[in-house]
């Protein structure tokens, strides 16, 4: 009687876990992370000096989330960072 016992609580336990696995990871699942997509911003003219200035023009006048100024060949431009 006493080997019935321990095969029946070692079968609850793991079907317990394996509930626990399984909610968790569908709960992970559904959160995706936001993705962000880069584009050189439309509005910016000249060589990029300051990504303070990139990111208030491409928040302001283009609607993005941030801009940044990066290299882009010899020179620096203006990017901006929109959720895609």
């Amino acid at each position: 009687m006493a080997k019935i016992t321990n095969v029946h609580t070692f079968l609850f336990v793991l079907f317990f876990v394996s509930l626990i696995l399984v909610h968790s990871d569908m709960v992970m699942g559904t959160k995706e992370p936001n993705k962000v997509c880069r584009r050189r911003s439309e509005t910016w003219s000249g060589i990029c000096g300051d990504s303070k200035h990139c990111d208030e023009q491409c928040r302001n006048w283009e609607g993005a989330a941030h801009g940044a100024c990066h290299r882009q060949g010899v020179g620096r431009a203006c990017f901006c960072y929109f959720n895609c």
